[in-house]
């Protein structure tokens, strides 16, 4: 059972989100804005394994798509001169010029071309990754895979570390203080958060499948079957190792619904969000980087955002992601989105802007798994919002 509104101009996406609620066990909500109005603020399903109901101003744990939030604080604090994306680094950060790293630049640090992606070599145990003082500082350590630059793959949990820590480098506060006061008040967002506050515990909906681990290998057939899948994708160039090292490289299962983790700043993987205020966001965004009389950023700041940096095949994810600066493309299931941007996550969330469109679309869920940048439920929900634009005219 849905609750909430939609336009009836945007009934397709209303129908694609029931049948998203209906193809998994639990809950989760969408929204989607159009020229600046929320044209669909829908929610329903259940938001935990009790059956308690996914409610108006449920928050919920959103991976990846935290990514695209950390990049879009640090686009306004661009904007507000504070930083620019050919700083090195270390003006910034000064520890970070450690063990070769002095060339790296914001903008390589957003274009998942810093080759710091290999967590494996930097972490021996998840719960190291609850100390944001460690993290912070075995970045500033940790050595490069390749010179800045020179190829690209994605830094999937370490991309947090790195434009969060500098975001708190700039400012010399905490990345939450900042998040708070220079994105979700101006905005009025009623949910977006990296690491959960006490007074908003009560709101979450717990994933149905919280505790990650990597995968064993328990007999010899398997044994067989994973070393013949392997041959293969060399044969076709992929090598699973990057994939492997930059993931979640740990046989120790890690809970993500766990208090301790909800309330940890991991802004790679652990953000806590409403639909509605990730739409708003990106709403800003695809009205040129202001909204209700609030702007964030310029008009060309915007533009900036959106150009397209890399598009060779990934390191990591294999694939060409067209990484822009925090951003990948908007992949869309029968429509097309060659302007659009924003960052899908694992578990299935996921929002993105097209400013050719005006358009801005969210989903949050609390079940199913998926790839690192998610499954086929928000390239479903993209392409009804596309087509439903689209034929407005």
């Amino acid at each position: 059972m849905l609750q909430g509104h939609v336009h009836p101009d945007f009934a397709e996406v209303a129908s694609t989100f029931a049948t998203i609620l209906r193809s998994r066990p639990g809950g989760g909500a969408a929204s989607v804005y159009h020229r600046g109005v929320k044209v669909v603020d829908l929610w329903g399903g259940t938001k935990d394994s009790e059956g308690h109901p996914w409610l108006e101003d449920t928050t919920s744990p959103s991976f990846s798509t935290t990514k695209g939030v950390v990049s879009t604080l640090l686009h306004v604090l661009a904007d507000q001169g504070r930083v620019h994306y050919d700083d090195p680094v270390y003006r910034h950060w000064p520890e970070f010029a450690a063990a070769g790293k002095d060339g790296i630049t914001v903008r390589h640090l957003m274009t998942h071309e810093a080759g710091l992606y290999r967590l494996n070599e930097m972490v021996s145990h998840p719960q190291q990754m609850l100390d944001w003082d460690f993290m912070v500082q075995t970045l500033s350590a940790a050595k490069p895979v390749h010179s800045p630059g020179e190829q690209h793959g994605y830094h999937a949990i370490t991309y947090g570390w790195l434009v969060g820590g500098l975001i708190e480098k700039i400012m010399g506060e905490r990345l939450a203080v900042i998040l708070k006061r220079e994105l979700a008040d101006p905005l009025g967002l009623d949910g977006l958060y990296v690491g959960l506050p006490e007074e908003a515990l009560a709101r979450r909906a717990h994933l149905l499948n919280g505790v990650l681990r990597r995968p064993t290998v328990k007999d010899g057939w398997q044994s067989d079957l994973a070393d013949a899948v392997r041959r293969g994708l060399l044969f076709v160039g992929v090598d699973l190792t990057e994939f492997r090292a930059a993931l979640f490289p740990f046989y120790t299962p890690f809970d993500f619904n766990s208090e301790e983790v909800v309330r940890a700043c991991i802004p790679a993987a652990n953000g806590q969000f409403t639909a509605r205020s990730l739409a708003r966001m990106y709403a800003m965004i695809a009205e040129g980087g202001s909204i209700d009389g609030v702007q964030l950023l310029s008009s060309a700041r915007v533009q900036t955002m959106g150009e397209i940096r890399n598009r060779t095949r990934d390191n990591v994810l294999f694939i060409p992601m067209r990484w822009r600066l925090g951003y990948h493309r908007v992949f869309a299931l029968g429509a097309k989105a060659p302007s659009g941007f924003g960052h899908y996550g694992y578990g299935g969330s996921g929002a993105f802007c097209d400013p050719s469109r005006r358009l801005s679309v969210a989903l949050t869920v609390n079940g199913g798994s998926g790839t690192p940048t998610g499954d086929a439920r928000m390239p479903r929900l993209a392409g009804a919002a596309i087509r439903c634009v689209d034929r407005l005219g």
